[in-house]
């Protein structure tokens, strides 16, 4: 399986906009909000997946865009066969390959929630042909599911050893997990991907729900979120509606035989259509921001948004920005996805996929909202590149935008508190928290902020304050000889009191 990498990242601008391709329909875009801008990009967002489609030389391909939890484009480019010249559709059914981890790993999370499975527990505890397995040192501990969930059990990386263990019978399964493995280095010192650990995690799945995995992810997570085309036996399904796989050999496709379901699903079994899948990716960005009201769907939104937390082993990566500069670029492993902060589209939770026949990508933007993913049917073609260009495409257009930070009655009542000061000059009514006049006295501050007046002039003080969280703001006040920044930040107290109260003057 391929890894969700920051490499899909290292492009600079898009390439310029080609003849689409023909469109096929949304299942839901419709009326939804921000369907009409979205379309007014795809022009240029097609052209990016048809250029990559014949560079890497892929048979058929569909894209989606999410956005606020509806579909609001999705196209279909090329074939999904090559005998027949069927035209991919948005109900073409794709192998995702490792983006099938994500569904792993919300479950082992909706079974810890009912309290059924613990992150910290040893793996043995639910597995336990693990029990007698022999580690690399005599101070290693055990195998923890956080581990299993974060690839830092101390397997080594299996990409093209773990593809081909799909179809592996579960007695199959059972054996190799009684024989025990081989370690690359004890667990928890680094993050090595491991399609072995996911299969694992399958298991305790399967074990402590007393359901088959496949037939647990399909009733507890597929069904609720209305995926019914969404599977994993890819033989019980008609040919005609799925998308086969090729692999581009001594210039020509070559039909990639199908491996049929097995123990190793739960690392990257999941057949889907982007009919199916944009509800998942909808469902996901649900999760975010944090919010009151009833959580609607199979786990809670806070487990949602913990799909990007624990993450470990920061790497990162460089990549040129379209001026020149150099945009560093640290990603780390959460829990089934990757979480990148990117200097151009901000923090993406991401997984590519790769597999015989197959390359797949997501990457969401919590934030915004948004989402974009892919299907291809070439062998680990995932086509992040494409996906990453359309997420900077999106961005630039102003269709991708992060969600601000409502103001809290609080900060606002403190913000209040930083016009007054300002006003008068006086610090005496302000609720300043104790360590105000000890980090500087206060007859000090009082003759800060009567000089920082002199020097920039009559101030507006009525622009908005921007929220940092609902306990801390900036804000900046245009002046006649120059621009005030400052910074209000409540104490961790019941009670308003201010730990920070900071005026200065602003770079010109």
């Amino acid at each position: 399986m391929i890894r969700a990498l920051t490499a899909a990242l290292m492009i600079a601008t898009p390439v310029a906009a080609q003849s689409p391709a023909a469109a096929t329909t949304p299942a839901a875009a419709g009326a939804a909000s921000g369907a009409v801008s979205v379309q007014a990009i795809e022009p240029r967002a097609t052209a990016v997946f048809d250029a990559w489609m014949r560079e890497a030389h892929v048979p058929g391909l569909v894209y989606g865009i999410v956005k606020d939890g509806q579909l609001v484009l999705v196209r279909g480019l090329g074939v999904q066969d090559t005998a027949s010249k069927r035209p991919v559709k948005a109900d073409s059914l794709f192998r995702i390959a490792s983006m099938s981890k994500a569904f792993t790993a919300l479950a082992i999370l909706k079974l810890r929630d009912e309290g059924r499975v613990s992150l910290e527990a040893s793996a043995e505890t639910y597995v336990p042909e693990m029990r007698g397995w022999r580690y690399p040192t005599t101070d290693s501990r055990r195998v923890r599911v956080a581990d299993l969930l974060h690839h830092s059990a101390g397997f080594v990386e299996d990409n093209p050893w773990g593809d081909r263990q799909q179809p592996l019978s579960e007695a199959g399964f059972t054996a190799m997990l009684k024989a025990g493995v081989p370690f690359a280095q004890a667990p928890g010192l680094r993050m090595e991907y491991s399609n072995f650990g996911y299969a694992t995690l399958g298991r305790i799945v399967s074990n402590v729900s007393g359901q088959r995995y496949q037939d647990y992810i399909r009733s507890e997570i597929m069904t609720p979120l209305g995926m019914t085309a969404t599977g994993y036996d890819v033989l019980r399904v008609a040919q005609a509606g799925r998308a086969l796989g090729y692999r581009w050999q001594d210039e020509r496709w070559v039909r990639e035989p199908d491996m049929a379901d097995g123990a190793f699903g739960a690392m990257g079994g999941v057949q889907t259509s982007a009919n199916d899948y944009w509800r998942w990716v909808a469902y996901l960005l649900s999760g975010w921001p944090a919010r009151y009201g009833a959580d609607a769907g199979p786990v809670k939104r806070a487990t949602l948004r913990e799909i990007v937390e624990g993450s470990n082993f920061v790497t990162v990566q460089e990549r040129r920005r379209a001026d020149g500069s150099i945009c560093r670029v640290p990603s780390a492993y959460a829990m089934g996805w990757s979480v990148v902060e990117d200097c151009d589209r901000g923090r993406i939770v991401q997984h590519s996929g790769g597999y015989p026949g197959y390359g797949s990508i997501v990457m969401l933007l919590p934030d915004a909202g948004v989402g974009v993913f892919a299907f291809a049917n070439r062998t680990y073609a995932a086509p992040s590149q494409p996906v990453s260009q359309v997420l900077l495409i999106l961005r630039e257009a102003g269709l991708a935008v992060d969600r601000t930070v409502p103001v809290s009655p609080d900060l606002a009542r403190a913000y209040g508190v930083a016009q007054q000061v300002w006003r008068t000059g006086s610090l005496d009514a302000a609720p300043l928290a104790e360590n105000v006049a000890l980090d500087r006295d206060l007859a000090q501050r009082r003759r800060d902020i009567a000089e920082l007046k002199q020097q920039v002039g009559t101030c507006r003080t009525d622009a908005p304050i921007a929220p940092v969280s609902a306990m801390e703001g900036r804000f900046r006040w245009s002046c006649e000889r120059g621009t005030v920044a400052g910074r209000v930040q409540r104490a961790p107290m019941p009670a308003l009191s201010l730990q920070v109260l900071a005026f200065e003057a602003a770079p010109q």
